[in-house]
């Protein structure tokens, strides 16, 4: 049976707890920290007074997860929005279930009218099937070097990519 996913944020969930308790769930330590930013209350001084998490569900189940937001481990740089803490949990790999999360993100995007999103990561081939192209190299903030991604949309109402 097809499970019935569902992109909802999580500071509109109503259910924060639960879904802070999924996130734990993830067996990555920047998933760890991103719990860390959300129970202490420094998630939107740390990634953007505008930023969202947003989660890929199925009931009450936590598919996948990542960030709309304005900062991302890049700093300081000017490029922004990014898409961070992009995670799927094991059972839900292989099923393009991190590609509905972006493109969530690219609607919202579009509806703000923003150009391009960034991604920093150091899997190679894996965000180009999403429409992804590599720009650059770059410094995270502990010192380790980054594949900056971005991705380009068109704006409807200008014709212009």
């Amino acid at each position: 049976m097809e499970p019935e996913l569902k992109v909802i944020g999580f500071f509109e969930s109503g259910q924060r707890e639960h879904w802070l308790e999924e996130i734990g769930r993830s067996d990555w330590s920047a998933g760890a920290f991103l719990c860390r930013l959300l129970r202490d209350g420094t998630f939107f001084e740390t990634v953007g007074e505008r930023s969202e998490v947003l989660l890929l569900t199925d009931g009450d189940e936590l598919v996948s997860y990542c960030t709309f937001a304005e900062k991302d481990d890049i700093q300081p740089t000017e490029l922004t929005p990014w898409i961070g803490f992009v995670y799927t949990f094991p059972a839900h790999r292989g099923r393009r279930r991190a590609g509905l999360l972006i493109d969530e993100v690219e609607r919202r995007a579009k509806r703000e009218n923003i150009p391009a999103v960034y991604l920093s990561t150091n899997h190679v081939g894996l965000y180009e099937k999403y429409g992804f192209r590599y720009e650059t190299m770059m410094t995270d903030f502990e010192g380790n070097p980054s594949r900056i991604y971005v991705k380009q949309f068109c704006n409807t109402e200008q014709g212009e990519r």
